[in-house]
């Protein structure tokens, strides 16, 4: 390919240059120290892919800039398979394939910060922005957890960590990382482990959205939806509130219509990130509730009162096909008797 091509020169260019670098010790009239950023790294580290794709779509000028940035680069590997999948030619690629070509590679850059390996560990886990946008511009969320080796989204596990630049750092993943969307964020978090049960048990009676939860959930062209996203004590705790046991549809459970019913309190149309929450009333898509932009609290019209966690950051979790904000009640439809 003729974007391989321009890359082997790249790798050319940059062995030349260590060359002339470690063969001027001696000559106080040379070159200065050279600067060795996130793309030389990359080059070094034989990541040809990356860099084609880089070249591919305007983006090697980007990341030899300042920074700092935090770059999840993939391997050579990951990238065929990715283009396998997709059947993408990066010498000929359109102009949308060209902006989402970009947008994926911008999803593995986190820029303002460098953060290595041993600060992930410390977090834990945690959803960072990138500079890939989705929504009104939003800057997409990636999660990653760090219980088993540091994964990101769920699928991308980091092989070879911290390679330094001096415009940030280098962590080398074993699988390109797609855009998410909001069913990515539901799977990945255990703490949303019964919301993605709730989801696909709505799915199994008749749902009121279409083609079904999960599926539109996971569709990267749908919406934008904004999602309140119960955590497993909120839905615990309303299990107990209605003396239920828990989904399913015989006596003293939560049956699929019931669950549908709720679940569309938690939906509403539109991409709204908690600067744009309105103070007053919201449609949902299952009925109104009651917003308080200041406390960040919603209020069903059974007066039950659901909060946004903002102190956990579990706020604007942005995907490519709307916005998630963890909370911890489950809204209830109905009105008071």
């Amino acid at each position: 390919m003729k974007i391989i091509s321009k890359t082997f020169k790249l790798l050319s260019v940059f062995l030349l240059v260590l060359g002339v670098t470690g063969c001027s010790d001696d000559d106080d009239s040379g070159p200065g120290p050279q600067a060795t950023t996130i793309v030389d790294v990359a080059l070094a580290n034989n990541l040809t892919s990356l860099a084609a794709a880089l070249t591919a779509t305007g983006l090697v000028d980007d990341l030899q800039g300042d920074g700092p940035f935090t770059v999840f680069a993939p391997t050579n590997e990951a990238f065929t398979t990715l283009l396998t999948a997709t059947g993408l030619d990066l010498d000929n690629l359109t102009t949308e394939e060209e902006e989402l070509v970009r947008n994926i590679l911008l999803n593995h850059v986190i820029v303002g910060s460098t953060i290595s390996s041993t600060d992930l560990v410390g977090l834990g886990s945690g959803y960072p922005n990138t500079m890939a946008t989705g929504p009104n511009g939003a800057n997409l969320s990636l999660y990653f957890t760090t219980s088993n080796g540091v994964i990101l989204n769920g699928a991308s596990t980091v092989i070879n960590p911290d390679n330094t630049a001096t415009n940030g750092t280098l962590h080398i993943v074993d699988t390109v990382i797609g855009l998410p969307t909001i069913a990515t964020f539901a799977t990945t978090n255990p703490a949303l482990d019964t919301l993605e049960a709730a989801l696909a048990f709505a799915d199994t009676g008749s749902p009121s959205v279409t083609p079904g939860y999960i599926e539109v959930v996971s569709d990267a062209t749908a919406g934008p939806f904004t999602v309140f996203a119960p955590t497993n004590g909120a839905f615990t705790n309303v299990l107990a509130e209605l003396n239920l046991t828990g989904l399913g549809e015989g006596d003293g459970e939560l049956n699929a219509a019931t669950t549908d019913a709720v679940l569309l309190m938690h939906i509403v149309s539109g991409n709204i990130q908690s600067s744009g929450l309105p103070n007053g009333v919201v449609a949902t898509l299952g009925g109104e509730i009651t917003a308080d932009n200041s406390a960040f609290t919603l209020t069903d019209d059974l007066d039950r009162v659901s909060t946004i966690l903002t102190e956990a950051a579990l706020f604007n979790i942005q995907a490519i096909n709307g916005v998630v904000h963890v909370v911890d009640t489950v809204i209830r439809p109905g009105s008071p008797d």
